[in-house]
C-alpha cells in the first residue's frame, strides 16, 4: 500500500487559482476568436489575480501561528501570505497595462502573454513559501522560464529579442549558482530543508565547514542575480530597456518582492549560525549596488535604463535591511518592498504611456512636456520619483528611514552614512525627471509629435497608476497598519 503524505490544498490555494486561471487563459488562445481573444484573456488574468489576492489574503488572516505543510515542503504562514497578497497585487496592476499596452504585433500570442503572467506569479507565489532546497531551486525555474519568454513576446522587435535572450543566458548563471551552492549544502548536512539544515549545522558544528561557506556564497550570488544587486546587475540595463515596458514593469516590482522575501527566509531558517558571514556579505554587496545603481544612473538619457540603474539602487536600500539580519529588519524589508512595488510598477507604466504616445523609447528630451500634457500621470510620475529618492510624499520615506534604523540598531553607522549620501546622489537624476517633465526652458521645449494622432485614453493604464500611487503616497498616512501588517509576517521567522 502506497501512503501518500496530507496535502494542505488551502495552504496553496493562491497558486492553485493562478494556475488555474493560466491554463484557462491558454485555451482561450484556441477556443475564442481572434477578435476577441485580448479582452478575453486580460479579463481570466484579471480574475485570476483577484482570486489570488481573496485566497492570499484569507491565509494571512487564518495562518497567525504558521507551520510547514505538505511533507514540510513549503510554510504557511503570514510572511509568505503577504508577499503573495503584493506579488498578486502587481499582477493584477499588469493585467490593467497588458490589456492596453501589450504591441498589437502579438495579438496571435496575446493569450500565451496572459497565461505566462500568471504562470510566472504562480511561481513566485510558491518560491516565497519554499521551505527546502529543492522547491526553492523548482520554483525559480519555474517563474524565471515564463519571464524568459515575456521578455521576448514581441519577437518581430529586436530590442525584445534580445532582452529575452540577454535574460535567459545571465539568468541561467544565476539558476547553475543557485543549485550548484545548494548541492553543496546538502553534501556537507545531508538534508534540504531549511530547518533541518540549520539544526545539523548546530549539533554538529558545522558554522566554520569550508562546504556550508562556499554554498552559502553560492546561494547568495543566485539569490543576488534575481534581485537586481550588485555585481549580480550586468543584466538589469539592458533587459529591463529592450523588454516590452508591461513586461519590465511587471518584473521591475515582482521579482523584487519573491527574491528578497526568499532570501530573508533561507538566510534566518538555513543559515542563523553564519550570520557573521552572510550579513557581512550583504552588507557589501548593499554598498556596492548603491554605489552602481546611483552613479550609473547620473548619466543616462534614456528613463528605462535610468530606473533600471534606480532598481539596483534600491536592491542597496533592500539588503541594508536584509543584513541586519534582525526582527526589525525584517520588518523594515516587508514594509520596504510593499512600497517599492507600487513605486516601481507606477514609473514604468507612466513610461509606457508615453512610449506608446511617441512610438520610439523614452528619454529626457522627449519626456518634455509630458506633465503638462498627461496632468494625471505628470503627478503620478513626480510623485514616483520623489518617493523613490526617500523624499516625504510617500512611503518611501518611511521605508528609507525604517531600513536605515535598522542597520543603526544593528550597530553599523557606517551603513546608515552610505544610504544617506547615496539619496542625497539620487536627488540629481531623480529631479532631472520632474524637470524634463515640468521645467524645461521654452527655448528647449519641442512639441512631440504622436504617433497616430492624439494620445489614447487609457483608462485601465490610468487605473493601474491609480492603484500604484495609492499604495505609495496612501503608506505615508497608513504607516501603522502596514508596519503591523509587515510586524505579524516578520513573526512567522525564527529570531
Amino acid at each position: 500500500m502506497i501512503h501518500t503524505p496530507h496535502v494542505d490544498w488551502f495552504a496553496i490555494s493562491t497558486i492553485l487559482v493562478l494556475l488555474g486561471a493560466s491554463f484557462i487563459a491558454l485555451l482561450s488562445a484556441v477556443l475564442v476568436p481572434r477578435s476577441a481573444r485580448r479582452a478575453v484573456a486580460a479579463s481570466i488574468s484579471g480574475l485570476g489575480f483577484v482570486g489570488g489576492l481573496i485566497t492570499s489574503v484569507w491565509l494571512y488572516v487564518d495562518s497567525a501561528g504558521g507551520h510547514l505543510a505538505i511533507s514540510d515542503a513549503f510554510y504557511r504562514d503570514r510572511w509568505t501570505a503577504l508577499a503573495q497578497i503584493v506579488i498578486c497585487g502587481i499582477g493584477l496592476a499588469t493585467t490593467l497595462v497588458g490589456a492596453e499596452h501589450v504591441a498589437r504585433i502579438t495579438d496571435d500570442h496575446i493569450a500565451e502573454f496572459f497565461s505566462l503572467l500568471l504562470a510566472s506569479a504562480a511561481g513566485m507565489a510558491f518560491f516565497v513559501g519554499s521551505a527546502n532546497l529543492m522547491v526553492m531551486f523548482l520554483a525559480l525555474e519555474w517563474f524565471s522560464i515564463a519571464l524568459y519568454v515575456m521578455c521576448a513576446i514581441e519577437y518581430d522587435v529586436e530590442g525584445s529579442l534580445e532582452a529575452g535572450l540577454k535574460y535567459l543566458i545571465v539568468g541561467s548563471f544565476g539558476s547553475a549558482a543557485l543549485l550548484f551552492g545548494s548541492a553543496l549544502v546538502y553534501g556537507a548536512t545531508g538534508r534540504i530543508g531549511f530547518e533541518q539544515i540549520a539544526a545539523v549545522v548546530g549539533t554538529q558544528g558545522l558554522s566554520h565547514d569550508a562546504m556550508i561557506a562556499l554554498g552559502l556564497a553560492m546561494i547568495v550570488a543566485g539569490l543576488g542575480f534575481k534581485a537586481s544587486a550588485a555585481p549580480f546587475h550586468m543584466w538589469t540595463p539592458d533587459v529591463y530597456e529592450g523588454a516590452p515596458t508591461t513586461v519590465t514593469a511587471f518584473m521591475s516590482a515582482a521579482t523584487k518582492v519573491a527574491a528578497f522575501a526568499l532570501a530573508f527566509r533561507v538566510l534566518r531558517t538555513a543559515f542563523p549560525q553564519e550570520l557573521y558571514l552572510w550579513s557581512w556579505a550583504f552588507a557589501g554587496i548593499a554598498v556596492a549596488s548603491l554605489a552602481i545603481g546611483n552613479l550609473a544612473a547620473l548619466v543616462q538619457r534614456n528613463v528605462k535604463r535610468m530606473l533600471a540603474y534606480s532598481s539596483i539602487s534600491h536592491a542597496g536600500f533592500l539588503l541594508i535591511g536584509l543584513s541586519a539580519g534582525s526582527a526589525l529588519g525584517g520588518r523594515a524589508l516587508m514594509y520596504y518592498l510593499i512600497v517599492y512595488a507600487a513605486m516601481a510598477f507606477g514609473s514604468f507604466a507612466v513610461v509606457a504611456a508615453r512610449e506608446r504616445e511617441l512610438g520610439e523609447s523614452v528619454t529626457l528630451d522627449n519626456l518634455a512636456g509630458f506633465g503638462w500634457e498627461r496632468p494625471f500621470l505628470g503627478l503620478a510620475m513626480w510623485l514616483f520619483v520623489f518617493g523613490f529618492a526617500g523624499l516625504p510624499v510617500g512611503g518611501g520615506f518611511v521605508a528609507k528611514f525604517y531600513v536605515l534604523s535598522a542597520a543603526y540598531r544593528h550597530g553599523w553607522t557606517w551603513l546608515v552614512i552610505v544610504g544617506v549620501i547615496a539619496t542625497l546622489v539620487s536627488l540629481y537624476y531623480y529631479l532631472a525627471i520632474v524637470r524634463a517633465m515640468y521645467m524645461r526652458p521654452s527655448a528647449e521645449l519641442r512639441v512631440a509629435l504622436v504617433a497616430g494622432g492624439s494620445p489614447a485614453r487609457e483608462p485601465l493604464l490610468h487605473v493601474a497608476v491609480g492603484m500604484a500611487l495609492a499604495v505609495s503616497v496612501g503608506s505615508l498616512f497608513a504607516v501603522g497598519p502596514l508596519i503591523d501588517l509587515a510586524k505579524h509576517a516578520a513573526s512567522a521567522l525564527p529570531f
